[in-house]
């Protein structure tokens, strides 16, 4: 491997031309493609083998065309303080919003409250459902502000008027502001730690054409492999996230091969052969965990997985290629200031940061390891109170007409109502239809928990009915997902009293079948893709004991973030502090997204760290030495990526959608935990009490497993020229 990539290294810096014209054919060629290409439509969410998915299933075939996801608004009308909205006045008002909103060219219908029976038992609220012809997305400007319009002129009557649903909520997402925020940041840290600003441009400058590559091409192929507008998001995020990474460490150990003296065709070759080759083994690491998201189960986290997978490839094939081409074209430009002006690198055997904390820990392994561990520990027991869901507008700011609107109807028609339960009623085994539904209904209606079930709503063969549950409980209450369970169970006993069977869908039932299957696939996954890193790492490190000990710190970090979620998000502790409005359950698909990126992360610092370590110890130098060598080398990039990372996943805790802020925070906590608590402290303690046995391989395993030689130890080393001029050397290159 590290000879491979020490001729790759050398020929892309000899051939600097062909290299930069390939890549730039292939971002033209690309993006030309997405540029011709039909758009990518939205996805239509499905999760297979859920009973929710079977029920929208059996909707489809039984009700063929009522179930297309047009846009929909709920308009909440309040009356004024000691009034009711079936006051001819504010009726009057009502009836005049309505038929404002039913008066745009993209509404199919709107609702009258008073003929719809909308009304609360106390009068006091009514609401009003608009329906769309288009979907959210498709949804014009103008359609968005005559909604806007009609609620404000509403409003003017003395109504208070909220209104909900995605025709209102405007697709927010990763991106824009924090996106830009991210790369600022990076680009700070960069600088500092090179004292260059070609040496931290040139990272920026290949992550991004990298992102670039990769973006287009999925959207080039959006069409026809059938990849929805969300599926790049991922790709972009990690695309930006590993490209900086992967070319900061080519770089900086370029620059390490250059303060030995050596010409700057030779320093590409051999910073391409050592720390590219980490370059493709922590990249591989990234593509195991997110290629195994397939293991969940969910098409479309399948699709953002592998083409966020696509994506890291993209970055490395960047670091091992581009990078070297463009340091053939500056290879100065990137030293500090100091080296290009006095013409004297640095000595990189002098003691720095890495080395003093280093020895700080080789003194006291014990306590350092004890305290790591203690502390992740605690931090990770609020996980055991982890509570999975689908946070909706209950979970937004009280400043959106969302969450107030949720509010309204909440107090006027109880918690429950802002979730209703879908109940589909397959009667086509029974004999009297209509009877063997209303035994349903009336099964249900009795149930413990149920406020009130809707009269039935029979397709044209008139052998499916649907019927809407109002349970009594808000739609993320655990009691809610308690009632969902009784009501299930109870379908062997209706079946056979009705000869009807029925199942149960909506949004809330959805969100708990959701969160069921997540929780039941998290360990499988884990399983596969620990265990593939662990085979992965077993075959880079040659040693047994390594690869365990990165897993299990990994599940350490990854726990402990956990725990600062739930702290934060489903507690409430410092929520504040962050923008939460409002507590409820963790999103359900956060665990996997915590394990599938940051596990791909974290192994790529332990790769980066610990094959510095390697390297010194098969070139002779004692466990301990080896140690601080790692760290004197690897200390201060391993913590700017980190930086890096933490940067750009803490710029989403500012994004107003409570899910992003979620992610944001999780991702930047599991970064910041792994990168600093573990990799910096944990890692080395670990190796300082294990000594020689940290390396140890069992001899029939030693036979059994392919060389690598990530460390380039069968490298031949040049010479050091450090008389000779570098211009002159790269003519001559």
């Amino acid at each position: 491997m590290a000879d491979f990539l020490y001729r790759l290294g050398r020929l892309a810096f000899r051939r600097r031309w062909y290299v930069a014209l390939v890549w730039a054919a292939v971002l033209a060629a690309v993006g030309l493609g997405a540029a011709k290409a039909p758009g990518a439509a939205d996805e239509e969410f499905s999760m297979p083998g859920i009973e929710s998915q079977k029920a929208f299933d059996l909707l489809e075939e039984r009700f063929p065309g009522t179930t297309a996801d047009g846009a929909t608004a709920r308009v909440v009308f309040v009356a004024p303080g000691g009034e009711k909205v079936t006051a001819a006045e504010n009726k009057a008002a009502v009836e005049a919003a309505v038929a404002e909103l039913g008066d745009g060219s993209q509404v199919a219908s709107a609702s009258d409250p008073f003929t719809s029976g909308a009304v609360s038992q106390d009068g006091t609220t009514a609401y009003a459902t608009v329906t769309y012809q288009v979907t959210p997305t498709d949804l014009t400007d103008a359609s968005r502000t005559h909604l806007e319009d009609a609620l404000h002129q509403a409003q003017e009557s003395g109504l208070t008027v909220e209104a909900g649903g995605d025709a209102v909520s405007e697709e927010g997402g990763a991106g824009g502001a924090a996106e830009v925020i991210g790369v600022a940041i990076a680009a700070v840290v960069l600088l500092v730690t090179f004292g260059s600003l070609a040496a931290a441009g040139l990272p920026l400058l290949t992550a991004i054409i990298g992102v670039g590559v990769s973006m287009a091409t999925i959207l080039a192929l959006a069409s026809t492999l059938g990849l929805s507008t969300t599926t790049g998001t991922l790709a972009m995020m990690l695309g930006l996230a590993v490209g900086i990474d992967y070319a900061l460490f080519v770089v900086s150990r370029y620059r390490e091969e250059r303060a030995r003296g050596l010409a700057p065709h030779d320093a590409v070759a051999l910073a391409t052969g050592t720390a590219g080759s980490a370059v493709v083994f922590a990249g591989l690491t990234v593509v195991i965990a997110l290629a195994g998201l397939s293991v969940v189960g969910i098409p479309m986290l399948t699709k953002m997985g592998l083409a966020a997978a696509g994506a890291v490839v993209v970055a490395v094939l960047i670091a091992l290629t581009l990078v070297p081409a463009l340091l053939g074209f500056w290879p100065n430009a990137v030293l500090s200031r100091k080296a290009r002006r006095t013409g004297r690198t640095e000595d990189t055997a002098q003691d720095n940061g890495g080395t003093r904390w280093a020895r700080f820990v080789l003194r006291r392994p014990l306590p350092v390891l004890l305290l790591g561990v203690v502390g992740l520990g605690a931090l990770a027991v609020p996980m055991t109170d982890l509570q999975l869901g689908m946070p909706g507008d209950e979970a937004k700011s009280t400043s959106t007409t969302e969450r107030r609107a949720y509010d309204a109807l909440a107090e006027g028609f109880g918690p429950g109502f802002n979730g209703p339960l879908t109940v589909v009623v397959d009667a086509q085994g029974a004999g009297d239809p209509q009877t063997a539904v209303e035994g349903v209904a009336k099964e249900i209606g009795g149930t413990d928990g149920v406020v009130s079930v809707s009269p039935a709503r029979f397709n044209e063969a008139g052998d499916t009915a649907v019927l809407a549950v109002v349970p009594a409980t808000a739609p993320t209450d655990e009691k809610t997902k308690e009632l969902v369970s009784t009501i299930r169970g109870e379908r062997p006993a209706v079946e056979s009293g009705t000869g009807a069977t029925f199942e149960v869908t909506g949004t809330t039932a959805l969100n708990i079948d959701i969160s069921d299957k997540v929780q039941s696939a998290l360990v499988p996954y884990l399983v596969v893709v620990v265990g593939l890193a662990v085979i992965l790492l077993l075959v880079v490190f040659r040693s047994v004991l390594v690869p365990l000990k990165a897993a299990l710190g990994f599940l350490l970090s990854v726990l402990a973030a956990l725990g600062a979620v739930v702290v934060v998000f489903q507690q409430g502790h410092g929520a504040e502090l962050f923008g939460v409005d409002q507590t409820g359950p963790i999103m359900s698909l956060m665990p996997i997204f915590l394990v599938g990126i940051v596990f791909g992360l974290a192994m790529d610092y332990e790769v980066f760290l610990v094959s510095r370590m390697r390297e010194a110890y098969v070139h002779g130098e004692s466990p301990a030495q080896a140690v601080t060598s790692g760290f004197r080398h690897s200390a201060r990039v391993v913590v700017a990526a980190a930086l890096i990372m933490i940067a750009v996943f803490a710029g989403f805790i500012g994004e107003s959608d409570s899910m992003i802020k979620m992610i944001g925070f999780g991702l930047a906590s599991a970064v910041l935990l792994d990168a600093f608590v573990v990799r910096m402290a944990i890692v080395p303690a670990v190796l300082a009490l294990l000594g020689d046995r940290a390396w140890w391989l069992p001899a029939w395993l030693d036979r059994i497993l392919p060389r690598v030689d990530v460390e380039g130890e069968g490298l031949s080393r040049p010479a050091p020229t450090h008389d000779a001029p570098a211009e002159k050397e790269v003519a001559r290159a």
